[in-house]
């Protein structure tokens, strides 16, 4: 695999410090700041459209004390089976029609069985044969899988890492952070574009929010994407049991905005996903956010097993506030491209 060297403006060595400056500006000047790096390295008023779909739902392993779909929550998500093939694929050709450039799937798994893999290899080229981008999000991968989902031409995986380095236990004991570090170098290393961001408002502090962007700042590379999801509390979940009816039940409106532009500061040729907790946002606070920096998004009306704004209501928003779907090419991708011809 030929490595790039990413845009000469581009740090890997914040520190703590300098990054809990960031959030600590005033709000009108962190935002600026934000939406300045924004515009010199991507489109102007463009979005990228990506869909999500659950292809294996339910009975994981993992204890991720967020998660409805973990066998350790009474949740009443019912455990399925692998979809079927041309099932994710009829999906995926309904995203495309919807407008998404970008299909992104997820499994319930620890980690994918071998057994498994020839119908994840026929889903990519599959949904790559539509023109669209591909994800995918199934746990824990192997060399020997990272190596196959490479070769079908899968174009991103998504590993999130969650929250801080310090606060990780106490939200997942089943899987280390080191694990998903293991994870997201092997993908790297496969050569597949990596996509890894976390969850606020899981009643953490803001050196949490803080110790969860320096993880992702300072990484060798820095993720192609930066999804940042404010936690939907579901019952039946350990946090969603904890929060349930406290002030800490869903995060200060500003302090996201805080956390989407610090992601785009610190990392401000990723793509920053407004992923899920938006359908609960007010239109005035996904707009702070696009200000921010974010400039990629869920559709339709469902993300994995939460409730999402729908196609038609993220069409009507992106209207009223004269955004249109992202065309060109994410620019760290568009880096890989001039350095591999180079």
């Amino acid at each position: 695999m030929k490595h790039f060297t990413q845009h000469h403006l581009v740090r890997t060595d914040w520190t703590r410090e300098e990054i809990a400056a960031l959030f600590d500006l005033p709000f009108d000047e962190l935002v600026y700041q934000a939406a300045t790096v924004h515009r010199a390295h991507h489109a102007v008023g463009q979005i990228q459209l990506c869909t999500l779909l659950s292809i294996k739902t339910g009975g994981c392993p993992e204890d991720c004390g967020y998660c409805s779909q973990s066998v350790k929550a009474d949740s009443g998500v019912e455990a399925t089976k692998l979809m079927d093939v041309q099932q994710v694929l009829q999906k995926a050709a309904q995203a495309a029609d919807a407008g998404s450039r970008r299909f992104c799937m997820g499994a319930a798994w620890r980690n994918p069985k071998d057994r498994d893999m020839p119908a994840i290899v026929q889903i990519v080229q599959g949904v790559r044969a539509m023109g669209m981008e591909t994800c995918m999000t199934l746990g824990m991968l192997s060399p020997k899988q990272a190596d196959m989902l490479a070769e079908a031409g899968l174009d991103y995986y998504n590993h999130n890492i969650d929250t801080s380095p310090e606060r990780y236990n106490e939200i997942i004991t089943t899987r280390t952070m080191e694990d998903r570090l293991d994870t997201l170098a092997e993908v790297r290393r496969a050569g597949i574009n990596v996509c890894s961001g976390g969850i606020v408002g899981m009643g953490e502090t803001r050196a949490d929010r803080v110790g969860f962007i320096h993880t992702l700042a300072t990484l060798e590379m820095h993720p192609e994407s930066v999804p940042v999801n404010a936690l939907v509390p579901v019952k039946g979940t350990v946090l969603g049991d904890m929060l349930a009816d406290t002030p800490l039940a869903k995060i200060d409106d500003i302090e996201f905005v805080r956390t989407i532009a610090v992601a785009r500061i610190t990392m401000p040729m990723s793509m920053v996903r407004l992923s899920a907790g938006r359908e609960s946002m007010s239109e005035a606070t996904q707009a702070l956010c696009f200000m921010a920096g974010a400039n990629s998004i869920f559709t339709g009306d469902k993300l994995l097993t939460a409730a999402n704004a729908g196609d038609d209501k993220d069409a009507a928003l992106m209207a009223k506030l004269g955004l249109v779907p992202m065309a060109a090419e994410e620019p760290l991708r568009a880096c890989k491209t001039a350095d591999a011809m180079a």
